[in-house]
C-alpha cells in the first residue's frame, strides 16, 4: 500500500481525516467520525438547489486536473430537462504512476460514497457509477463492502434516508488506456463503446452517459463535497487558496522518499517537496520538477516557490493533472525525459483527429532525432509551430497537453536544447559557405 506522508499539523485534512481507521469499511466507526452527516443535512434540511448553492459558495473546483467549478456542472445537469440523470465518479486514475485516487478509495470509501449521494440528490439522479481501474483490487473490494453496508443502513438504496428517493450506486471496474482520464472517453467506455473523446459542447452535464445529463467528477471532488455539506462552505473557503480553496491529494517522488500527501491548494512546491526530503537546503540537489504526470510540465528548480494551484501552474507551463510531482536528479537530461513523456502520450493517443494521430507522433520524432544527435536545422521552429497548431486545433486535452513536456523544455532549458541542435546549425552554416565558394546563392 502506498505510504501516506506526514504533513504539518497546520494543514487541514478534509480528504484523509479518517484515513487512519483500522478498518475503512467499518460503517459504525465512520459514522462516529462524521460520515454521512453531510448527506443527512442535504436530504433532511436542504432542497437540491440549496445544495448546489452551498457547493458554489465553497468555491469547490474539480480535482481531476482542469479545475472546473463543480457547482456549474451540477447546475447544468439539474437544469437540463431529462427523464433520467447520472452521476459518474471517476476513480480510474489514468496516470499509471500516481495513486492518489485509489488511495482515497482504499482509505475512506465512505467519503466518496457520501459525495456521490450528495451529487445525486442535488441533480435528481437515481443511478450512479464509481469507475475504478480493474487492477485496483483492494479499492474495489473495500468500495463494494462499504456500498453494501451503506445500503443496508439506509444511507443509499431504494429509500435513501427515508426521503422517498432511490439511489443505486455501482462499482464499475474499467480497463483501458491513459485516455480514460478524459470524461467523454470514460463515458464511452462505460457504455461499452470505443474510447474516443467527443466534441464539446454539448458537455456531459447536458448530454452524457446514454445521452442523459451526467455529472462526471473526480472522486476527490465528491469526497470534498461531503465535507463541505458537513462543515460548511465558509470552513472550506478558509483552507488553501482564495481562488481555489480546499485541499488536494498529491503523489510526491524525490530522493529519498515518496508517498501520498494531502496539501492545501496554493502551497509552494518547496513545502510539498520537503515532505519527501527534497527542496530543502539540506536535501539532495535536483534539477527540475515534473508536475502533472506524463503530459505535465517540466519546471526548473528555480521555480520551486511556485504555488501549487490551478492558475499558477498553468501560468508556469504545467498543470495539476494526476497530482504527480517528481523531482529529477541534478544530472538528469530533461530533453530525454521530455522525449520519453511525449512518446508515452503519443502511444496512448486515440488517433481520432489529425493533431492527435499525427501531430503528437511528429513531436516525438523530432525529440528523438535531437537526442540521437541527428537534428535538423529547422527542428526548433518545427517544435514551436507544431505545438501551437496542436493546442489550437486539438479535440481534447490529451493532445493539447501532450505538447507540454517539450514546450516546457524549450521555455526553461533552451541552452541544453540549443547545445543538442548545434551540430545541425553547424552543418547548415557549412553548406552555406560551400554554396558561396561555388558561386551559387546561399539559401
Amino acid at each position: 500500500m502506498t505510504d501516506l506522508l506526514k504533513t504539518p499539523a497546520s494543514w487541514s485534512r478534509p480528504l484523509l481525516g479518517r484515513a487512519s481507521a483500522d478498518d475503512p469499511t467499518d460503517l459504525d466507526a465512520a459514522v462516529k467520525a462524521g460520515a454521512f452527516e453531510g448527506l443527512k443535512k442535504a436530504v433532511r434540511t436542504l432542497a437540491p438547489a440549496a445544495v448546489v448553492a452551498e457547493i458554489r459558495a465553497a468555491g469547490l473546483r474539480g480535482r481531476g486536473g482542469a479545475g472546473f467549478l463543480t457547482a456549474d456542472k451540477w447546475q447544468a445537469a439539474a437544469s437540463t430537462p431529462a427523464g433520467r440523470r447520472y452521476v459518474v465518479a471517476n476513480g480510474y486514475g489514468a496516470d499509471p504512476a500516481a495513486r492518489t485516487d485509489p488511495v482515497l478509495l482504499e482509505r475512506d470509501p465512505y467519503a466518496v460514497i457520501e459525495g456521490v449521494a450528495i451529487a445525486a440528490w442535488a441533480i435528481g439522479a437515481d443511478s450512479a457509477i464509481i469507475a475504478v481501474r480493474a487492477t485496483e483490487a483492494g479499492a474495489i473490494r473495500r468500495l463494494e463492502a462499504a456500498l453494501g453496508a451503506a445500503e443496508e443502513a439506509g444511507f443509499i438504496g431504494a429509500n435513501m434516508l427515508d426521503s422517498g428517493r432511490e439511489l443505486t450506486i455501482e462499482v464499475r471496474p474499467v480497463q483501458g488506456a491513459y485516455m480514460l482520464g478524459e470524461e467523454t472517453v470514460l463515458l464511452k467506455a462505460l457504455e461499452g463503446k470505443r474510447g474516443q473523446p467527443e466534441q464539446r459542447p454539448p458537455y456531459p452535464s447536458e448530454r452524457g452517459l446514454f445521452g442523459r445529463p451526467t455529472v462526471v467528477q473526480n472522486v476527490q471532488t465528491l469526497a470534498l463535497a461531503a465535507w463541505i455539506l458537513r462543515e460548511g462552505s465558509a470552513a472550506f473557503g478558509a483552507i488553501g487558496s482564495p481562488a481555489a480553496p480546499g485541499t488536494i491529494l498529491v503523489h510526491v517522488r524525490g530522493a529519498p522518499r515518496a508517498g501520498i500527501a494531502e496539501v492545501p491548494l496554493g502551497t509552494p512546491l518547496r513545502a510539498i517537496l520537503e515532505l519527501v526530503g527534497a527542496g530543502g537546503r539540506s536535501g539532495p540537489a535536483f534539477k527540475a520538477v515534473l508536475i502533472g504526470g506524463p503530459s505535465g510540465g517540466i519546471l526548473p528548480a528555480a521555480l520551486i516557490d511556485t504555488p501549487y494551484s490551478f492558475a499558477d501552474l498553468r501560468d508556469a507551463g504545467a498543470h495539476i493533472g494526476s497530482g504527480s510531482i517528481v523531482a529529477t536528479a541534478a544530472e538528469a537530461d530533461v530533453l530525454e525525459l521530455a522525449e520519453l513523456l511525449t512518446r508515452f502520450c503519443a502511444s496512448e493517443a486515440c488517433g481520432k483527429t489529425i493533431p492527435c494521430r499525427i501531430g503528437t507522433r511528429r513531436i516525438e520524432e523530432i525529440a528523438s532525432r535531437i537526442n540521437a544527435g541527428t537534428p535538423r536545422p529547422t527542428d526548433a521552429d518545427l517544435l514551436t509551430d507544431l505545438s501551437a497548431d496542436i493546442v489550437a486545433s486539438g479535440l481534447c486535452d490529451h493532445e493539447r497537453l501532450a505538447t507540454l513536456p517539450m514546450a516546457s523544455v524549450m521555455r526553461y532549458f533552451r541552452p541544453e536544447l540549443d547545445a543538442k541542435l548545434q551540430p545541425a546549425a553547424e552543418q547548415a552554416a557549412g553548406r552555406q559557405r560551400v554554396a558561396v565558394v561555388d558561386g551559387e546563392p546561399a539559401h
